[in-house]
């Protein structure tokens, strides 16, 4: 079995790329995210699950072992297959989904191609215990975040960072975090303050 992947990338189709390794072409199945991280120019490497079916072997490639992690996680729950599962990480970041699904947010679930709204609760339902373990490829594991706050100073605080443009998942974390860290007393000019502060890039 093929487990990771380095070379060149050669082209980019609907769903995945060719990886060129060493003159070998290798179709791979992957999420728009994994396809971007590849550099346009030298070698890139791609994390790679094989599936043997009986009339195929595909390859599915991801940016990063958490990402990988999740795929196998997602096509574990019924109704959602490779394609649905690359789709998800397509739309959201391992980061991202697991902040989601914290948060109960259906509506960023959502806007993967093929989760309709029952699909979207589902994965809420079974992946809810499931998600404290996991990968996010790019600060270890999830914390688990706060629900959704439904009125207060946090809940206006992430109807603000809404308003600047942030999702809700992130938004709810970071305000959940930074709100844990000030106190419950913290107001809201603080807190938005704060918050801004989390989720500026690095």
């Amino acid at each position: 079995m093929i487990g990771k992947l380095t070379g060149r990338l050669d082209s980019v189709h609907e769903g995945g790329c060719i990886l060129d390794v060493n003159g070998v072409g290798y179709l791979v199945a992957a999420s728009s995210r994994a396809v971007s991280a590849l550099p346009q120019d030298g070698k890139g490497t791609m994390w790679i699950e094989t599936v043997v079916r009986e009339d195929a072997i595909t390859l599915y490639g991801f940016a990063d072992a958490a990402e990988r992690d999740w795929f196998r996680l997602l096509t574990g729950i019924q109704g959602v297959g490779p394609k649905v599962a690359l789709g998800l990480l397509s739309a959201l970041s391992p980061r991202d989904l697991a902040a989601a699904i914290m948060a109960g947010d259906k509506g960023s679930l959502t806007r993967a191609p093929g989760v309709g709204p029952k699909l979207a609760v589902r994965l809420l339902s079974e992946l809810r215990e499931k998600v404290g373990g996991m990968p996010t490829g790019d600060a270890g594991f999830i914390v688990p975040a706060a629900p959704m706050p439904e009125r207060g100073v946090a809940a206006d605080a992430v109807s603000a960072l809404l308003n600047l443009g942030w999702r809700r998942p992130e938004a709810a974390s970071v305000v959940a975090r930074v709100q844990e860290r000030l106190g419950e007393e913290a107001d809201l000019n603080t807190l938005i303050r704060e918050s801004l502060k989390e989720m500026a890039p690095r």
